[in-house]
């Protein structure tokens, strides 16, 4: 199966191999195996990191929801992300928010090209109130949570346990 996807989440599945979380439009969040992606001469290397929009080939697993990852080709590496902390600490915001309310396998149109347009902005403009606002407020109409006189997240709150802890830390930095 090929999709496109923005790489969320990755983490050690064995001294060789990475799991890696994909936000894609058709599929919904999309879990992969990345066999060998952590030998120094994995044809991956490079090409896993977080925020990276890239073109993906997946094998479908025959059992669970843990597929492997065949190939892939970036297509955005939103470098401008990891230009300081506060980058990083609003992007990975948004991808919690997307996170906290996706589930596996259903299709995301709306909510993966939100997310797309929001990490695109903070690649090259600097994180600001306005932003995450907007991306609150869009995520909220989106979801059909969004209530009149009450703050978007406070809504996405209220539907789905809350929202992620970095949002303190982020509204303070911004100020």
């Amino acid at each position: 199966m090929k999709a496109r996807g923005t790489l969320i989440r990755r983490f050690p599945l064995t001294e060789t191999s990475l799991i890696v979380h994909w936000c894609t439009r058709d599929s919904g969040i999309v879990k992969t195996v990345a066999k060998g992606a952590r030998r120094p001469k994995s044809p991956f290397a490079g090409r896993l990191d977080l925020f990276y929009l890239c073109e993906l080939e997946i094998h479908p697993a025959k059992e669970g929801d843990l597929h492997l990852l065949k190939d892939l080709k970036v297509d955005r590496a939103r470098l401008g992300l990891r230009r300081n902390y506060l980058q990083t600490l609003a992007a990975s915001y948004f991808v919690k928010l997307i996170d906290l309310v996706s589930e596996d396998g259903t299709p995301l149109h709306e909510l993966a090209d939100l997310l797309d347009r929001g990490l695109d902005y903070l690649d090259g403009k600097d994180a600001d109130r306005r932003a995450v606002l907007h991306f609150e407020k869009q995520l909220a109409a989106s979801l059909g949570v969004a209530e009149p006189g009450t703050e978007p997240y406070r809504s996405i709150g209220a539907h789905f346990g809350g929202v992620p802890p970095q949002r303190s830390e982020l509204m303070d930095r911004i100020g």
